[in-house]
This record gives structure tokens, sequence and C-alpha cells, in this order.
């Protein structure tokens, strides 16, 4: 379905220290993915193997100016970005049906830990109770329907209404009724949060919208799973999540999945690091990947085979849909965004987590990591999410003609269509 052709234009190498100032020591190189490395055990050596087959990819791309690419473009109606009965199908159809990756394990790594996320009009609450159990519920106190918790991360014993302090444990159950006795006649076992399916996954919790359903990771993730643990997000440290507001969350995703923006949009930040325009592209059922040469690709590919690293000149951003980006995962630090619809089809939320393989052990390391963790901020707000907020604005003035997906953005092909055909799939169930 993809291949390989001359369109892109190659640029002088240069490294991540020429862009970005040295006292960010914590983005190098995480993993040791050469091919002579030995330890890990298995799933280290699948990770080895894929990681080497891309840089190999990945090196031929940059001496003959090249990219994957999909068989011809494609044309999206901008009516699907506009419609809002069409975002209410998509969010019927695939929010509320399909597992969604909505934290990692690290920002609930201790008893105690709770995060909360609105999806759509879905509030989402996730915790790990005293006994280090995984929960997740619907974010809305059974009395009034107050949120129990902001959206964000933190520490909690109990979790208390701010509306009229009824408190409940970290499993959701009802603790506390203020004034119980002129209240009435409660059933505490009854009124517990209501609770949504929950699982961890190769550092990543899965929650469904939808109460009693069966999340089958093993058949929603399939191969990619293995990939994935071997990226080391489970025993990662978390270092921050921050919020931010966006515009249509496809236009938002849009950005994601494609690499052709990096040398206009991003020329002095992230293209003085990632080569634009080229990319190793794979995909496993929904899901797929996104690897960019790192600038040091020139360097590598004049080493030795055996000391080449991956880890020196491969970005790999992989993308769990509908709405996971996990970037620099072969790096010390690696930057998670979950983009998620709002309330309406003109915004969405972004949660943006920095992860690093080790807690920084000092003042100057813990420097290095809030300036990798505002430069990852800043770049897409002021960037990404500003770019696409003009995109918004202008879709009004489109309406009846039609997006174009190039070639050379196979990521952002692969989403739509399966987005669509996860509408269609719903539509034709509601049809029997």
């Amino acid at each position: 379905m993809f291949s390989a052709t001359s369109t892109v234009d190659v640029q002088a190498p240069l490294t991540f220290e020429d862009a970005v100032p040295a006292e960010l020591p914590v983005y190098r190189a995480g993993l040791d993915l050469r091919t002579r490395a030995t330890g890990g055990g298995e799933v280290i050596d699948l990770v080895r193997r894929d990681a080497n087959a891309l840089l190999d990819r990945l090196i031929e791309h940059h001496r003959n100016g090249t990219t994957d690419q999909a068989e011809q473009i494609m044309r999206e109606p901008v009516d699907n970005y506009l419609d809002e009965d069409r975002w209410r199908r998509e969010i019927d159809a695939v929010h509320r049906r399909v597992p969604l990756p909505l934290a990692l394990s690290c920002e609930l790594s201790a008893p105690g830990s709770v995060k909360a996320i609105n999806v759509a009009d879905v509030p989402v609450l996730i915790t790990r109770d005293r006994a280090g159990a995984l929960h997740a519920m619907i974010n809305a106190c059974r009395h009034r329907g107050s949120p129990v918790m902001s959206p964000g991360t933190g520490r909690a014993n109990r979790l208390t209404c701010p509306y009229h302090a009824w408190s409940y444990d970290l499993a959701g159950c009802l603790r506390g009724v203020y004034g119980e006795k002129t209240f009435g006649d409660l059933h505490r076992e009854q009124l517990s949060l209501l609770p949504l399916p929950a699982e961890e996954r190769a550092g990543i919790v899965f929650v469904s919208l939808t109460p009693g359903s069966d999340l089958d990771l093993d058949n929603w993730l399939g191969d990619l799973e293995p990939l994935l643990a071997g990226l080391g997000l489970a025993e990662m440290h978390h270092h921050s999540t921050r919020e931010l507001p966006g515009a249509n969350y496809k236009v938002i995703l849009d950005g994601y999945l494609e690499t052709y923006h990096f040398a206009s949009l991003h020329a002095a930040t992230v293209a003085l690091t990632n080569i634009s325009n080229m990319v190793a592209f794979d995909s496993w059922g929904p899901h797929q990947r996104n690897a960019s040469p790192l600038r040091a690709i020139a360097e590598e590919a004049a080493k030795p085979v055996a000391e080449r690293d991956p880890a020196n000149a491969v970005a790999p951003n992989y993308w769990l849909f509908p709405g996971m980006a996990i970037a620099g995962g072969y790096r010390q630090v690696t930057a998670v965004s979950i983009v998620v619809p709002g309330r309406t089809p003109a915004e969405s939320t972004t949660q943006q987590i920095i992860a690093l393989r080790r807690p920084p052990v000092d003042d100057e390391e813990r420097h290095a990591a809030d300036r990798m963790r505002d430069w990852f901020y800043d770049v897409v707000r002021d960037e990404d999410y500003a770019a696409q907020e003009a995109v918004a604005d202008s879709l009004p003035a489109l309406a009846g003609t039609d997006m174009l997906f190039g070639r050379n953005e196979p990521g952002v092909q692969h989403f739509h269509r399966t987005l669509n055909a996860g509408v269609d799939l719903q539509r034709n169930r509601n049809a029997r």
C-alpha cells in the first residue's frame, strides 16, 4: 500500500544540541538499541530489531530524498469537521465503544494517586486505591452530579465533593454524607460513583466510557503491545501533566500524524532536530507509528552497522487510536499527548504528559526536566495549536469542499479511514 518516491528535500544534518541549550541532559538516548547490545530480555530484543529496521529504512530515505507514501491523495469532506450530527456519531461510534488511552501508569504510580479527564461530555476519574488497585468511574457525585475532582492529577485519601461535601474512598464507595441525620435515609452501597471498565497495559491506562463493557486489550492492541511494552512506559517517572485547550479534535490530531509541516511551522524549533517530510510509516489495526529521522542520521549512517544506535537518529511517534501520541520513546524524556473531544465540535482538550526514565537526582536535573517540559508545551501551544486554531476558523468558509491528505501523509489518511469505518459500522448496526 505504501511506496517510496523522490519527493523530499534533504536538509543538512544538525544535532539536538545545536537546537536546544546544553543544560537539557535528560534529552539523551534512553534505550541502548545497538544491534550488539545485550540484556533486557525478549521484549527489548524485539524493540532493538524493530528500531534498527526503522533506522535502515530512514537511512535509505535520507540517502534518496524519499518518504513512505500512500497510494494516492485522499479527500475528506470539510463538512465532516463541521457537522455536529457527524461529530456526535463519531463520539458514539468510537469514543464510547473502544478502549480509550486516558493516562499513563506513572501518573498513578502510588496508592492515593488520582487523575481526572473529560472526554466529550463524559467526566472520567481514575484512581489507585490503598491496595494498589486501579479504578475508573464517572467523575460526578451521586448527590447532585458535581465533579469530585477538577481535571488533572494529584493525591488524595478521599474524594470529597466541593458542593455538599459528600465523600468517597478511592474505589468510589460513598463513605461520608454531611448532615446525614437531617438528609434522610440512604443506602450508601447503592450510591457509589458509577464505575467504568479500566485496565493497564504497557504502562498505559485504558478506560471504556461504556459501563460493563469488555476492553479486550489483547485484541485491541494485537502485535503492537510488545513494542509499546519495550518503550518502558510502565517504569517511567511522572514529571508533569498539563492541559492545553484546542480546536476541533480532528483538526488538532491531523497535526500529530504527519511531519510535512515541520520545515514551515517549526523552522526554529522541531525542524532543527527532526528532518521534515520524511517518515517510515507502520500501522497495527487502528493504531500507527510515524518515525522521522533526527538530524544525526547522517552520522549514524556513516558508522559500522553494529555501532549504529537508533536512539540517536530515529524519532518514533506512536499513535494509539483514537487519541494518544507517544513521542520520544527511545529517549530519556517521553512526551505523551492525550487528545480528546470537547463538549462541542469546535473544542478539544489535550493532556500533555512528560515522563522521565528516572527521577531527577538534583536541582540541575529538575531544572533540565522543567526546561524540556516547557519547551514541548510552548512549541505545541504557540506553533501547532495556534496554526490549527486558524485552520478551524477558516473551515466554515470552505463548507462543501474537501480537505486534501497527500500521499506523503499516510498517517492522516489512516486515521480518517479508520474513523470513517467506525462510523459506517455503527450506522449499519443501527440500521439492522
